[in-house]
């Protein structure tokens, strides 16, 4: 099958890779513009591009992919189907009814659930025991679009965001090369959402990572896995701010600790009291040093049974 692709980060060159190794013909690649990285400013390709260039494909970085010149430089290729993930733009009505077989995207949630731009973080907060991925027949609306096919994965108890948008990757590559073999096969079905059913996952914000020290441990741990690596969970200690890469949610009684106050300090980990159990910190930054064991931060601050992480 012809194919114009659109995507932009890991996630879609994943999906980029698998329509190549499984034979179609990517005619164009689409993707955002290169982007200035680090305190040099160098101008860095998105994986996509990267992919792209790999093959021999032509790339196309167009800066709004409704303008005029735009939608005129994507009927210069041949394209049975668009493959969307993860791209950063919104296609317009007259871009999605340009292929024939319509425009496909490669969804990281099982949709209804989940619709929006940040899927992989909202299912790690929410405590989900399962995701996948989701090919979708896309419309006009964001992610509302009839669902064409579906692969589950279950979400592992130590999973974060990295860890878990890793695994996603590959399963959107799986799907995606799927639903186009039953399309040409003509054995896909579609299926209306329920939009009753339905959630939204909108962006995340630096200040989703804020640890609040009275809700639930096992909501902080959930926290923390969800904003690993980014924007990451942080919290405050003596005036700097921490970052906390791992924790262990335990029961526990509410005893008379206040939330964040630490009340058990180990050798390989310290123990906070939060509104709902013990959060036992097992790997953190803090301001200005690197990333750490709890066992190597011990080594060099004295940290005291009484001391209270936080805005205190």
């Amino acid at each position: 099958m012809k194919i114009i692709f659109m995507g932009t980060p890991d996630y879609a060159a994943k999906s980029l890779e698998a329509l190549i190794e499984a034979g179609h013909e990517i005619t164009l690649v689409v993707t955002q513009p290169d982007k200035p990285k680090g305190r040099s400013g160098e101008l860095m390709p998105p994986p996509v591009k990267e992919c792209a260039i790999k093959h021999g494909i032509p790339v196309f970085q167009p800066v709004r992919i409704k303008r005029p010149e735009a939608v005129e430089k994507l009927k210069e290729y041949e394209a049975d189907a668009f493959v969307v993930a993860a791209f950063g733009q919104i296609l317009s009505q007259e871009i999605l009814d340009m292929p024939r077989l319509g425009c496909l995207n490669v969804h990281a949630s099982l949709l209804p659930k989940y619709r929006g731009a940040s899927p992989i973080q909202r299912v790690l907060l929410e405590g989900e025991e399962k995701t996948g991925i989701t090919i979708m027949q896309m419309d006009a609306g964001i992610d509302t679009g009839d669902i064409l096919y579906q692969k589950e994965l279950t979400i592992a108890p130590d999973d974060t965001f990295e860890t878990l948008h890793d695994k996603l990757a590959i399963l959107g590559g799986s799907a995606i090369t799927e639903a186009i073999k039953r399309l040409e096969a003509g054995t896909l079905q579609r299926t209306k959402q329920d939009d009753a059913n339905s959630c939204y996952a909108s962006m995340i914000t630096k200040e989703m990572g804020r640890i609040d020290f009275s809700r639930p441990a096992a909501y902080i741990d959930r926290q923390i896995r969800s904003m690993t690596p980014w924007p990451s969970a942080y919290t405050k200690l003596g005036g700097k701010q921490m970052k906390i890469w791992k924790a262990v949610p335990e029961a526990g009684d509410a005893g008379s600790g206040l939330p964040g106050e630490v009340i058990s300090v180990s050798k390989d980990a310290f123990c906070v009291q939060t509104g709902e159990g013990i959060l036992c910190i097992k790997e953190l930054q803090l301001e200005g040093k690197k990333r750490m064991s709890a066992h190597d931060f011990l080594l060099g601050v004295k940290l005291s049974v009484g001391d209270r992480l936080g805005d205190v």
